[in-house]
């Protein structure tokens, strides 16, 4: 054995310390962003049955979701609405007394220093569960735009700190940030949803937004799974349309496609760690089958590792506790 050569790559793994030394990726809980789902009512908490842990929440619930999240260091949350009542163009979306503008405008006041992230869609508040206006059948690309826009206004005009549509109509970001930019709001940035598959990991997230379609599917607006290249050229032209984050939906089985989009485009990166990877864990972690605390680490690490800078996950809080205790 004297005469071999070789490299000693287990020099740096020997110990927990020297492993720590030499590690390359970082999770924080502050690249953690808390999705939150706010109904109308009161003494609402509903639990969201294929999302163990995770409550629809009425608004004077509310103020103790953010206190647990500033105890916990969670610095910011994304929020949907879940209305109680929907119509064709959505107009709860982008109404005043919205339940999305009502929730902005508590936490704003309650805890200011918290960043406030506004999902832009229509498809919780449409009664079709379109993210657009349908016209014969088809979504109708370019008036959803106007309606689109309309909500994003009204949330910024609520008190959100960013805009973050969803829809995936072409043409999104230009149409909003022109009208941010028109309604006084230049400074509020927009994290757009660049690269949004058509997936099956959306399952449960249905279940807690009820957005289900009532008709046909997403995918004539929604990414094809197979796709790489059109990726590219999505986030592209967010990019030059003015998006100031590009979010990868869903994360894990398309860490493959963050990488090329962190390598392309020199802005902040967002993987959303979505309902369905969220409910296999947490179901085999309830059956013995999966250690969760490792598992979701790890898996949230993956991600850091392939070139998000944030990632919206409903684990967020338990991650923030098990970082704390690390």
């Amino acid at each position: 054995m004297s005469d071999l050569t070789f490299k000693r790559h287990r020099r740096l793994r020997r110990t927990e310390s020297m492993r720590a030394l030499v590690r390359e990726t970082h999770l924080r809980t502050e690249d953690l962003i808390f999705p939150i789902f706010v109904v109308e009512g009161e003494g609402v908490k509903n639990p969201v049955a294929s999302m163990p842990g995770v409550h629809q929440v009425s608004l004077d619930y509310l103020t103790e979701e953010m206190e647990e999240l500033v105890q916990l260091n969670i610095r910011s949350v994304i929020v949907f609405g879940v209305p109680a009542e929907k119509d064709e163009v959505g107009s709860q979306a982008y109404h005043e007394d919205g339940i999305v503008q009502k929730a902005i405008r508590q936490i704003k006041e309650e805890v200011p220093s918290l960043t406030v992230i506004a999902d832009t869609c229509l498809c919780q508040y449409t009664d079709h569960g379109h993210c657009g206006v349908v016209r014969d059948g088809d979504i109708a690309n370019d008036e959803s735009l106007t309606y689109i826009t309309q909500t994003a206004v009204s949330q910024a005009e609520a008190g959100a700190d960013i805009i973050a549509p969803s829809n995936m109509m072409d043409g999104f970001v230009a149409s909003i940030r022109h009208g941010l930019d028109e309604a006084g709001y230049s400074h509020i940035p927009v994290m757009s949803y660049a690269v949004k598959y058509a997936s099956s990991f959306y399952g449960p997230f249905r279940d807690a937004a009820h957005s289900s379609p009532q008709f046909g599917d997403r995918r004539a607006y929604q990414m094809d799974p197979s796709n790489r290249l059109e990726a590219i050229r999505e986030a592209e032209s967010d990019v030059q349309e003015g998006a100031d984050f590009l979010i990868v939906k869903p994360a894990l089985s398309y860490l493959d496609i963050m990488r090329e989009v962190k390598d392309r485009f020199n802005l902040p990166l967002v993987a959303y760690n979505v309902s369905g990877e969220y409910s296999m864990i947490k179901a085999a972690a309830q059956n013995g089958w999966v250690n969760e605390q490792e598992i979701v680490l790890e898996k949230l690490t993956s991600m850091k590792r392939a070139g998000a800078d944030l990632i919206i996950t409903y684990f967020a809080k338990d991650a923030a506790k098990w970082l704390k205790e690390d």
